[in-house]
């Protein structure tokens, strides 16, 4: 289960809140994108970047001169992913919503400094990327090693939220002319496109191919 803190407390349409951890797993498992705020300078920064999950800790990652990811080693931060399912059309203009599965996650992220962490990090980032990749392309050199930053949030103080089916009309506004329902939103792979300078004869692999 999630533990409840002020921060992680739902104050409006608590019905919607999950203390589940696998809630919270799946809501991260299945995105790709997730938003790191931290303040740089005394100002709110709030960045897109790619993730990974291992257990209970989340890792970020990025070049070794980005002033977010310096920034959020040791500070405290926020990290949110959003699914977006479907557009709520009510028949009020004021029940309109969303459906949608979403997570923030507090903390102080630390910087990892341990080689063999570093290397399980940067795999997992990987793998929720591209399953499959890790083990086919050339893995980073030590250039590129020194290069890259990778932060470790613990997924200890988290929130999930999850909205699901149909308007929530007030009575009265049933019986109006309007049409109400829920417009879905799927997000689907496309066909892969080789880069132009590829050589011919190399095929996409079977793992590239798995994910159309």
């Amino acid at each position: 289960m999630l533990s409840t803190t002020s921060r992680t407390r739902l104050g409006r349409a608590k019905e919607r809140g999950s203390t589940d951890r696998n809630d919270l797993h799946e809501v991260l498992d299945t995105a790709l994108v997730c938003h790191l705020g931290v303040v740089v300078d005394g100002h709110p920064m709030v960045v897109p970047t790619g993730y990974g999950r291992i257990g209970d800790t989340l890792y970020l990652h990025g070049s070794t001169g980005a002033r977010s990811l310096r920034a959020g080693d040791g500070s405290e931060v926020c990290v949110t992913v959003t699914h977006l399912d479907g557009i709520v059309l009510a028949r009020s203009i004021f029940n309109h919503s969303f459906n949608y599965r979403s997570a923030i996650i507090y903390g102080r992220p630390r910087l990892v400094t341990d080689p063999d962490e570093r290397m399980e990090a940067l795999r997992a980032l990987s793998e929720h990327l591209a399953p499959g990749q890790w083990d086919y392309a050339r893995r980073p050199s030590r250039k590129e090693l020194v290069a890259t930053s990778v932060l470790a949030l613990s997924l200890e103080e988290a929130s999930v939220k999850i909205r699901r089916g149909a308007p929530k009309d007030e009575e009265e506004d049933h019986e109006l002319p309007v049409w109400a329902g829920v417009v879905p939103i799927v997000t689907s792979y496309g066909e892969p496109e080789p880069d132009p300078v590829l050589p011919e004869g190399i095929a996409i692999p079977v793992h590239v191919l798995s994910r159309e």
